[in-house]
């Protein structure tokens, strides 16, 4: 089941099975970012980075800081139905990851304007609408780097 974006009546199917999320915190100023998995009809949670740490940011317990002053962990959440991700002009936007290129998640969804994008698997009768609407936690919002 590939990736797909709706927000209002914008919808995209990206045919990704595989994906990162990526946003700058914005207040410490620091990047972050989620790899994901769709299988099975969900978003699986595979690994997450961050570079540095903050106030209220902390690592996880056994995340592990590479030579580049990247934490490494991998989260303990059950698979995901979507992701609810706000777009705001407060904040810089999201990107998305793919192949090892960075986009910002806005040019996925051409005339969008603030509002949520539900990024989920896409539904097996239509592969341009997310498969369920669900909510999930939103993190935050990035630059154009990629971390490996």
């Amino acid at each position: 089941m590939p990736l797909c974006l709706a927000a209002g009546t914008l919808a995209v199917a990206l045919g990704w099975d595989q994906f990162t999320l990526a946003w700058t915190h914005s207040i410490e100023k620091i990047r972050w970012e989620e790899d994901y998995r769709v299988e099975a009809g969900a978003l699986l949670l595979t690994e997450a980075r961050i570079r540095g740490s903050g106030a209220g940011m902390e690592p996880p317990d056994g995340a592990r800081l590479d030579a580049q002053g990247v934490w490494h962990y991998r989260p303990a959440l059950p698979p995901l139905p979507a992701l609810r991700l706000t777009q705001s002009p407060y904040t810089a936007g999201y990107e998305l990851c793919h192949d090892g290129r960075c986009r910002p998640l806005a040019d996925f969804m051409p005339g969008l304007q603030d509002g949520v994008i539900v990024a989920a698997p896409c539904s097996s009768e239509s592969t341009t609408r997310p498969s369920s609407a669900a909510t999930t936690r939103a993190p935050g919002p990035s630059t154009s780097t990629r971390w490996d």
